[in-house]
């Protein structure tokens, strides 16, 4: 019998994605694979019971148990519940953002039940699994709703305006951070007419920041590190960069923070004294508020006022855009999958590196024994 697939709602409090959509349901469905959604899953991404089920091949259920209990492979968001990886079969896969980061009790459950899950965090940033890479599909999505949310708590105009009550200077946008969240945050306040500047500690992403329009702030200090991360700075590096940053974010109306470093906390930049030092009206969108924030005053899932400034600590951003975030997510999934179907059967290729690289747990084992770093 072919592998059947299964989808269920998110267990997560506010999550709205959904990790498969209809229009890659209908792929996996002629791939030969069998694929049962949980009713209700996708009503939050806009993607009704019926849209799925119109797609012959698709089965919708009420039965979240047997979502969990038959499936070969779960595709998911987020980690699922405890309860739920206690009903998955022996040797079933399992698909999402794990945060596997520590050995903590899910992932010795994941190990225990025998299940195989992949964590996309780890997909290898390499050129043939570009099409996988679900940190960077979701990345895309907060970094332009991140503008979006600072034109909307700014007491101000992105663009120049010329009207008959004067000329209005454009805004002055700050972007922290210049990866694939930062890069669509300074296209995206470029193309709201603001005047962009933008810093990495990775002095290669200079040329990516130029050819969007915005200047490159150079603090002199470089810290490549592997997979195309920031490596931790050192103290002396974050004093360096911190005398240069705080000139800058004083002068700006906008500061969109995204630097991250997985599986650490979020690299505290943005100190108490530069907050106070803004412009009044100002305002700071942290989009690492989910890991402790880039800000030392950030309030995770809080605006506040600060002094002069507005302090935006936003959760589970690409939610927001729900539709267009699941539509990524789901064919970054299905790009995953894709390569190890043959004949409606799913066999994964552990000697393949996506793959070796990217799972947690396997036959009962943990194959990530990430080492703790809280």
């Amino acid at each position: 019998m072919s592998t059947l697939i299964t989808v269920p709602a998110e267990s997560r409090e506010g999550e709205k994605r959904v990790a498969m959509v209809p229009g890659l349901a209908e792929k996996l469905v002629k791939a030969g694979l069998r694929l049962r959604i949980q009713s209700g899953a996708g009503d939050h991404a806009g993607f009704s019971d019926e849209a799925y089920r119109a797609i012959e091949g698709v089965e919708v259920s009420d039965d979240h148990a047997a979502i969990w209990s038959q499936a070969d492979l779960v595709l998911c968001v987020r980690r699922p519940a405890d309860d739920d990886v206690r009903r998955m079969k022996k040797g079933a896969g399992l698909l999402g953002f794990m945060a596997p980061w520590q050995r903590d009790d899910f992932i010795n459950s994941l190990a225990g039940q025998g299940v195989s899950a992949f964590a996309v965090e780890l997909i290898p940033r390499i050129s043939r699994a570009q099409s996988m890479d679900a940190l960077s599909s979701q990345a895309a999505v907060a970094g332009y709703k991140a503008v979006l949310i600072a034109a909307e708590h700014l007491p101000r105009f992105f663009p120049m305006l010329t009207t008959a009550a004067g000329t209005i200077r454009p805004a002055r946008a700050l972007i922290v951070g210049a990866g694939v969240a930062g890069l669509q945050a300074i296209a995206t306040a470029r193309r709201l007419g603001a005047r962009v500047e933008a810093f990495d500690v990775r002095s290669a992403v200079a040329e990516q920041v130029e050819s969007l329009g915005a200047r490159f702030v150079d603090t002199g200090v470089k810290a490549e590190a592997e997979g195309g991360y920031a490596r931790e700075l050192t103290e002396e590096e974050k004093q360096q960069q911190a005398d240069v940053l705080a000139k800058h974010i004083s002068q700006a109306d906008i500061v969109i923070t995204t630097a991250a470093i997985p599986g650490r906390p979020a690299p505290k930049i943005v100190t108490e004294p530069m907050v106070a030092n803004m412009k009044p009206g100002a305002v700071l969108v942290d989009l690492a508020a989910e890991t402790g924030g880039n800000c030392a005053l950030t309030r995770p899932g809080e605006v506040h006022r600060e002094g002069r400034a507005t302090l935006v600590g936003p959760l589970d951003v690409p939610g927001m855009l729900a539709e267009h975030a699941s539509e990524m997510y789901a064919r970054n999934l299905w790009n995953f999958v894709s390569p190890c179907v043959s004949e409606g059967t799913l066999n994964w290729d552990m000697e393949d590196e996506v793959y070796a690289r990217s799972v947690v747990t396997h036959e009962g084992s943990i194959r990530h024994p990430a080492e703790d770093k809280s």
